[in-house]
C-alpha cells in the first residue's frame, strides 16, 4: 500500500534532472548483464557459496560438506557463478578450487552486510 507521503501530489518533470538521469543510464545489454549478476545474489545457496569462498579457496567437496548439498548441486551453482564471472577456478593436481573472481565481488558482499547492520 502506498503512503500519500511516498508520491508527488502533482505531476512535474525537471528536464535537467531527467536528462542527467538518462545520460547515466547504461545500455540495455549492460542492464541485462547487471540484472543476471545481481540475480545470483538473490539465491541463498549461491550467496552462501560466495561467502564461503570470499576469504579462502574451497573445492566442490568442501562446499558440499559445508552447505549440506550434493556435489552435483554445488557444481550447478558454481557453474552459474562462474558464467557470471563471480567466481574463478584454480586447479591443483586433481582438485579444482573456487574463489571469488575479484575484489569487487568481495566488496559487494561486505557492503551488503554493512547495509543490513546499518538498517537494523
Amino acid at each position: 500500500m502506498s503512503n500519500e507521503h511516498d508520491r508527488c501530489q502533482e505531476f512535474c518533470v525537471d528536464a535537467k534532472a531527467l536528462a542527467a538521469a538518462e545520460k547515466k543510464m547504461p545500455d540495455q545489454a549492460t542492464l541485462n548483464r547487471l540484472s543476471r549478476m545481481f540475480g545470483a545474489f538473490g539465491d541463498a545457496n549461491r550467496l552462501k557459496i560466495m561467502l564461503a569462498v570470499a576469504d579462502q579457496d574451497l573445492c566442490v567437496c568442501e562446499l558440499g560438506e559445508l552447505l549440506g548439498m550434493s556435489a552435483p548441486a554445488v557444481s550447478h551453482h558454481l557453474r552459474r557463478l562462474k558464467d557470471l564471472s563471480l567466481v574463478k577456478t584454480r586447479r591443483q593436481g586433481k582438485l579444482v578450487y573456487y574463489s571469488l573472481d575479484d575484489q569487487h565481488i568481495r566488496d559487494l558482499l561486505l557492503i551488503g552486510q554493512a547495509h543490513l547492520q546499518h538498517s537494523s
